[in-house]
């Protein structure tokens, strides 16, 4: 570690990253300052300015290797793309020169029409672009500069993550700076959500990795018997370090810090093989691309170190599932938290617009921020006891709720007099800060100064939940805004707009256990949605009142929308049906036949011990019971496949395919799994064709 500290001092730290720090060394003061406003205010990009930049990008680009250059987007696949060209330019004279141009930074042409578009482009229609996206800085990385960009179609609909999280950054930045001017600040230039993402995942051993089809195909187990020992004498979470975990994990900070991620904590999780890592806070955007950027590197430095990295949200059934706790927050350009209670009147009075703006947001799009984190993987993890439950919910922890209660009545408590409570006057409590307990059964909480939103994946780019989150927050905002803009009273305006939202959304605030089943029926009874599987999730998407607010705020149009719908539904269906056909090849390649030659092999006992006239009640037990099993795996699989063959052949209308998917496909899906299950712990294991639970967790 002496050795890690010492590397970063010497300026290891953003090595490979063409940071502020290296333009403003190598650029010309006048470009320097031309681009820093184009980031700092969001301006179009001078094409004079995108030509110097260029030039110097390049340069320094070689000089740490690069051969090659690439618009690095984020297409809807949930992971990211590239495309790789060379600096080399041939001349005349036939030699090559090494060149890059302003037109190249700025613009790509990639091929559009083989990525997810949800019917915005078909496969003939091939054009797409990709537009560099220079708040995110382009970095180098396997001999490639990398330069992070958008990414569109010929007909400018955005067929990408970054685009629609851009502009809602915009929406709420625009919305936020009208309620700071309100109150009197008149210095702050934006105002940017800033992200922390927390990334679960598991290691296992690489040669045990490459032996299960089911990790290779799917990247969770489709078969495993529980082993004797699972996460429940609790010495694992925050346990010591193995000795091989600990190398992987300095090796990937030094990977991660090399490209600016700013890799702060690291520790063992909950469950056996279960590990964190969590960065400091930057922008949203940035934290996005970082976040990306993790991931790749994760599988890169495990596969060095002969492991597998797993980032699915449920690899092992019976332990818990990994998820990524998003930490949201606003900032000004200031550097001034707007979810920060602060210390005087003034400060708590806007903390709490701020805060009633998000509490508003949430209650009225909790179908849509489920939809966020709807996936087939996310399907196994929400809801069990180790994430939260699909129910949308804040925590607030009691004395912030106790404060706002008070402020719903209009009577202080325990302040000395009876005087009428209003915001912004001595008799407003003191705000908390840091006091409650963190509540990590709930979906969207309150921890002092930002909110932790707990259902996202640990697969899932963090994009589509931010844009969702910055948007209807955007929202509230704009409606707040509207009515403070017109009061002739601002301060009694702002009392009563707090005051409304409160009493009005106050349903949405929920400091309990929220696994429990007292919590389902209490938040069936507060008309909470409850949309309990992806499929349920998704048409949110395409609710009239959803598609207007990203309409509104320009974040998405309604038929990037529709498109973003398709793609999910697609989505869903290719992998449950990937993991279906997996289950089948493996049961009938793999499982059968192993469970085939033990049934011949107690067949063979029980035909030897009635031969030689000994008890073979016991052997005869078992057999009947592998005979039983293996004859209803058989037929399970049989039936999974030829179900599987039907609903390609009758795709229909894609909610409706969905559907059919979650619920034919899966429950068929759980009996054969039942069924092999049970055989693992009856057949000999030399015979058994795959690692198993026990190899997979605790042989790293």
């Amino acid at each position: 570690m002496e050795k890690c500290i010492e590397e970063i001092g010497s300026g290891m730290f953003g090595s490979s990253v063409f940071n502020e720090s290296v333009m403003q060394e190598r650029l010309p003061k006048a470009t320097y300052k031309k681009l820093k406003k184009t980031i700092s205010e969001g301006l179009p990009l001078d094409q004079d300015v995108a030509e110097v930049v260029a030039c110097v990008l390049k340069d320094w680009a070689v000089e740490k290797g690069a051969t090659h250059y690439t618009h690095w987007f984020q297409p809807m696949t949930g992971i990211t793309a590239e495309k790789h060209d060379s600096f080399i330019s041939p001349t005349d004279d036939g030699r090559a020169i090494m060149e890059f141009s302003g037109k190249e930074l700025i613009k790509g042409e990639p091929d559009a029409s083989s990525f997810p578009s949800g019917g915005l482009r078909a496969t003939f229609e091939a054009r797409g672009y990709t537009a560099w996206d220079c708040t995110s800085p382009a970095f180098v990385k396997d001999g490639t500069l990398y330069i992070p960009t958008a990414f569109c179609s010929y007909t400018g609909e955005a067929l990408d993550l970054k685009t629609p999280l851009l502009k809602s950054m915009e929406a709420i930045s625009k919305q936020a700076l009208r309620i700071l001017r309100l109150f009197g600040d008149t210095t702050s230039k934006k105002v940017v959500t800033t992200m922390g993402p927390e990334q679960e995942y598991f290691l296992v051993d690489k040669e045990y990795f490459l032996k299960r089809k089911d990790l290779i195909y799917t990247g969770r187990t489709l078969f495993g018997a529980k082993p004797p020992k699972g996460q429940e004498l609790e010495d694992h979470y925050f346990g010591n370090l193995k000795q091989r975990v600990s190398d992987f994990m300095h090796d990937l900070d030094v990977e991660l810090w090399k490209l600016g991620v700013t890799a702060k904590t690291k520790h063992n999780e909950v469950a056996p093989a279960q590990h964190e890592m969590a960065p400091v806070f930057g922008t949203t955007n940035i934290a996005t691309d970082h976040n990306q950027l993790t991931m790749e590197i994760m599988k890169k430095v495990a596969d060095k170190h002969g492991l597998a990295c797993l980032l699915h949200e449920k690899p092992f059934a019976g332990v818990n599932g990994s998820g990524k706790h998003n930490n949201w927050s606003m900032s000004t350009s200031d550097g001034k938290n707007l979810l920060d209670p602060g210390k005087t009147p003034v400060d708590n009075a806007q903390f709490l617009v701020f805060l009633a703006a998000t509490i508003k947001a949430v209650d009225e799009y909790a179908d849509l921020l489920r939809s966020s984190v709807a996936t087939a993987g996310n399907d196994h993890r929400l809801g069990a006891n180790e994430a939260p439950p699909a129910i949308m919910s804040i925590f607030l922890g009691e004395e912030l709720t106790n404060v706002i209660e008070q402020i719903e009545t209009g009577v202080a408590k325990n302040n000395g007099n009876s005087r009428t409570l209003e915001i912004g006057v001595t008799t407003l409590p003191v705000l908390p800060k840091d006091t409650t307990d963190r509540n990590r059964t709930s979906p969207f909480a309150f921890t002092g100064n930002k909110f932790e939103f707990r259902s996202v994946g640990s697969s899932q780019s963090i994009a589509a939940p931010n844009f969702v989150v910055n948007t209807i927050v955007a929202e509230t905002l704009s409606q707040i805004a509207d009515r403070l803009e017109k009061a002739s009273d601002f301060q009694a305006e702002v009392n009563a707009v707090v005051k409304e939202i409160f009493k009005n959304h106050k349903r949405i605030i929920f400091n309990g256990n929220n696994y429990s089943e007292e919590w389902v029926a209490e938040a069936a009874r507060r008309g909470l949605p409850n949309l309990k599987s992806t499929v349920d999730a998704i048409p949110a998407l395409i609710a009239d009142k959803n598609i207007k607010v990203f309409e509104k705020h320009g974040v998405l149009t309604p038929t990037e929308s529709q498109s973003r719908y398709e793609i999910q539904l697609e989505g869903y269906v290719k992998t449950v049906r990937i993991e279906a056909l997996t289950m089948v090849e493996m049961v009938k390649r793999q499982i059968l036949p192993a469970s085939m030659s033990y049934v011949k092999q107690v067949a063979d006992t029980v035909a030897s011990l009635n031969a030689a006239g000994a008890d073979s009640k016991s052997a005869k037990g078992a057999l009947d019971k592998l005979v039983a099993l293996t004859s209803s795996l058989s037929a399970n699989a049989d039936t999974l496949s030829d179900l599987v063959d039907h609903l390609d052949d009758h795709t229909g209308e894609s909610l409706e395919h969905a559907k059919a998917y979650k619920e034919k496909v899966i429950p068929l899906m759980d009996s054969l799994r039942a069924d092999a299950d049970k055989l693992e712990t009856m057949v000999d294991a030399n015979l058994w064709p795959m690692p198993t639970y026990g190899d997979l967790l605790f042989k790293v």
